[in-house]
């Protein structure tokens, strides 16, 4: 399988000190998303501008010769490169780079067990992250089992934007989802998210029912969710949960994926939708609406 990034010391992916493992590939595009590269499933080749120092020497080592120097910095011919990662291995201002590294589930057990020092001491363990998860069912079921045979904490950060049966079997081989609410109307959550959201609330709400520990956070958005109408629907949807947390934790907008997207090549927010951060009014007040509702909200983290 394909991972993007294996983060250690992680503090804010599930209870203690953790390591989350990045897998590649996302069934959502959300238009704010602050982990583009693990949208798509494949390989992808990331260029910082600003590190590069014109020393010409991925142009050189290429094999492909996918690689030219110009005004504007190292501009890549895709129909060439095949993304061999030598650039990267070789440019000495760690200018490119490569996201996704192949992993076989040995491999990244080890890099697991060796964190596991750090897990014992602070009650913590691993989470599965993405991307999406749950895309890659099989691999993701056997790593949730090798760690359960380590007494391994188990978390998985997923959209819940699968089969319920995927959902189901993870929910028996993980102690704990974390789950972002988005957006409650469904038209909308396409709009943003590129899926409509019926069977991430229908999901969620399996997964309450079957006892399934989870922590909830809301990306607030002014212009997408932060407005009174969806954070009342929200309230309403999640108190009619049997759920155990009954806690939000909200988090307001930043850009960060916006300098992701240009290493990638690609536009942040294209169709230029008016996205900012709640002000802290309105923060309060969302923050108010929930505890009509008996939920307990946190902000950031």
């Amino acid at each position: 399988m394909l991972i993007f990034d294996i983060k250690r010391y992680a503090i804010n992916d599930g209870p203690g000190i953790r390591i989350t493992i990045f897998m590649k590939g996302c069934p959502l595009s959300c238009v704010w998303c602050h982990n583009p590269e693990g949208v798509s499933s494949r390989k992808q080749k990331l260029y910082t501008k600003k590190k590069c120092i014109g020393c010409q020497t991925c142009v050189k080592v290429c094999p492909q010769q996918a690689l030219t120097l110009t005004t504007e910095g190292i501009v890549t011919d895709s129909s060439k490169c095949n993304l061999c990662g030598t650039c990267a291995a070789e440019c000495p201002a760690l200018a490119m780079e490569i996201s996704g590294t192949e992993y076989s589930t040995e491999a990244l057990m080890k890099e697991i067990e060796k964190e596991t020092l750090f897990m014992d001491r602070s009650e913590g363990g691993v989470t599965f992250c993405g991307g999406e998860p749950l895309l890659h069912p099989e691999p993701l079921l056997e790593l949730l089992r090798k760690c359960g045979e380590l007494r391994i904490h188990r978390a998985v950060d997923t959209t819940l934007f699968a089969k319920p049966e995927i959902v189901r079997e993870v929910m028996e081989n993980c102690e704990l989802f974390l789950v972002d609410l988005k957006q409650m109307d469904s038209a909308k959550h396409k709009q943003y998210c590129g899926v409509p959201n019926e069977l991430i609330l229908s999901n969620l709400r399996m997964i309450a029912e079957q006892g399934q520990d989870f922590y909830l956070r809301i990306p607030l958005i002014e212009g997408v969710n932060a407005d009174e109408e969806n954070i009342r629907q929200s309230a309403e949807f999640l108190a009619s949960l049997p759920w155990k947390h009954r806690t939000v934790n909200l988090l307001p907008y930043h850009d960060i994926g916006k300098g992701k997207h240009e290493k990638l090549g690609t536009i942040y927010n294209p169709k230029q939708y008016p996205f900012s951060a709640p002000s802290e009014e309105n923060l309060q007040h969302c923050r108010e609406i929930f505890a009509q509702y008996g939920i307990v909200t946190t902000v950031g983290g």
